[in-house]
């Protein structure tokens, strides 16, 4: 089953996340197993907001675990993924 990932980050930036983005899809593994869609902006407290959707939460931490250096690079904190079933995903 599908899942949506949805990670708050506090304080974070449109400029860290542009550059954290560019530097993940550049890498020789993007895309990674599982990924489906992914959204990001600001969440309206001074943060950033990123919601992504999975073909499982096993994929979605495999992601992470090989992103983490990158995610250290540019300056990010350690994530707090919350996962939820998606019924359904819709690409267009």
């Amino acid at each position: 089953m599908a899942v949506i990932v949805t990670v708050e980050i506090p304080g974070g930036t449109q400029e860290q996340y542009e550059a954290t983005t560019g530097r993940l899809t550049d890498a020789e593994w993007w895309p990674p197993q599982g990924f489906l869609a992914h959204a990001a902006g600001p969440d309206g407290s001074g943060g950033w907001r990123v919601v992504d959707f999975w073909e499982s939460e096993e994929d979605f931490l495999s992601f992470a675990a090989q992103a983490r250096p990158i995610f250290q690079e540019q300056g990010m904190p350690p994530i707090l993924p919350k996962f939820q079933e998606a019924a359904n995903v819709i690409i267009g």
